[in-house]
C-alpha cells in the first residue's frame, strides 16, 4: 500500500515545526568485530575442514615408515539470504507535500532499517549459538563441550554457565591454550578480544583495564577473609592475554552470556553476495514514487576454534 495524503495529513498543511523519529542515533557495524567479512559470487558458499596428519610415531631400525591419512571432515555452508524492504508513496501526496520530508527521511528511514535487519542476523549466531536447534558443519552448536574430531575425541569450546569474572576469565584462556586440531596435535591458539552484552560492560572493563586484580579473597598475610591482596596484580592485563580488548554488542540477547574471539583463521564469516542496493521509479499507471533497498548476505562459523564461550 503506498503512503497517500490521508497519512501524511500534517505534512500537507503550514506550520509545522517538525518531523521527529528518524533522527536517532544509530546503532551499527556492530558485527564488524565479530566476523570476517568476504565477497561471494554464487548461491552459496562451502567451507571444508582439512584434517592434516596426526603426530609422527618413532620408526625403529630397518622398520617400514609409518604411512597417515589427511583427508576432509565436516563441511560449513554458508547460504545467502535476500534482505529487501519498499515503500510507495502517491503522486498527490508527494506533490501536495509542504516540507520535502520524504527524500530524507523515509530513505533514512529505509536504510536505517536495512542496517538493524543485518546487525540482528549476525547477532542472533552468537543468541543461538549453544542452541541444538541451529547446529554448524560438524552437527553441533557454534558453542559445545561435544565438538567431534578425527582422532581427538570430543572437544570444547564452552565454559559452560559460568558468570563473567576475572577468574572465570583465566580458566578460559588456560582452556584455549591447550585447544587441539583433529589430530590432536596443540595449535597455540590465542585469545584476541572479548565480546559482551549491554549488561557486562563494565564488568569486562574492571576486570581487563584495572591494574590490580580485582578478586576480593583471603589476604596471605592477614588470613582476614574478605581482604583485598594489595599485591596481586591483574595477570591477564599484566601479560596482555587478551589484546584487543574488549567490545559491547547491544543486540545479545542473553544478557549475562560473553564470548572470547581467537585467533583462529575462518572461525566466524560473513559473505556479501550483493551489497545494498537502492532504486526509486515511478510506477506508470498509477503515477507512485517507489522506494525500495536490497542486499545479500549470509553470516555463519566454519571452525569452531574461532570463538569460545560461556552461556553465563
Amino acid at each position: 500500500m503506498a503512503i497517500n495524503r490521508a497519512s501524511i495529513s500534517k505534512e500537507l498543511l503550514p506550520g509545522l515545526n517538525a518531523v521527529f523519529g528518524m533522527e536517532y542515533g544509530e546503532v551499527a557495524d556492530e558485527h564488524a568485530p565479530l566476523f570476517e567479512t568476504e565477497n561471494s559470487d554464487r548461491a552459496f558458499e562451502e567451507e571444508v575442514l582439512f584434517t592434516g596428519f596426526g603426530t609422527a610415531p618413532t620408526k625403529g631400525e630397518g622398520a617400514a615408515v609409518a604411512y597417515d591419512d589427511a583427508q576432509e571432515s565436516y563441511t560449513a555452508r554458508y547460504t545467502h539470504e535476500t534482505v529487501a524492504l519498499a515503500f510507495a508513496v502517491t503522486e498527490e501526496a508527494m506533490e501536495d507535500n509542504l516540507y520535502d520530508t520524504f527524500a530524507k527521511l523515509r530513505a533514512r528511514g529505509l536504510a536505517r532499517a536495512m542496517a538493524n535487519t543485518k546487525q540482528v542476523k549476525a547477532a542472533d549466531v552468537f543468541n543461538n549459538g549453544f542452541s541444538t536447534s541451529y547446529v554448524g558443519g560438524d552437527g553441533q552448536p557454534m558453542f559445545s563441550a561435544s565438538h567431534p574430531t578425527m582422532s581427538a575425541g570430543n572437544q570444547s569450546n564452552t565454559f559452560g554457565a559460568t558468570d563473567l569474572s576475572e577468574a572465570a576469565l583465566e580458566s578460559g584462556l588456560i582452556q584455549i591454550s591447550k585447544a587441539k586440531d583433529d589430530r590432536g596435535i596443540l595449535i597455540g591458539l590465542q585469545a584476541k578480544s572479548l565480546h559482551v552484552p549491554s549488561d557486562l560492560a563494565f564488568t569486562a572493563d574492571q576486570i581487563l583495564n584495572s591494574t590490580m586484580s580485582t578478586t576480593i579473597g583471603v589476604n596471605p598475610t592477614t588470613a582476614a577473609n574478605g581482604a583485598t591482596n594489595v599485591n596481586d596484580i591483574n595477570s591477564i592485563r599484566n601479560q596482555g592475554l587478551i589484546p584487543g580488548g574488549f567490545f559491547v554488542n547491544r543486540r545479545f540477547t542473553d544478557t549475562d552470556a560473553w564470548f572470547i574471539k581467537t585467533d583462529c583463521p575462518n572461525g566466524t564469516k560473513m559473505f556479501v553476495r550483493a551489497p545494498l542496493q537502492t532504486k526509486m521509479e515511478p510506477d506508470f499507471d498509477t503515477g507512485n514514487l517507489r522506494f525500495k533497498a536490497r542486499e545479500r548476505y549470509s553470516f555463519g562459523w566454519s571452525d569452531w576454534r574461532g570463538f569460545y564461550g560461556s552461556s553465563g
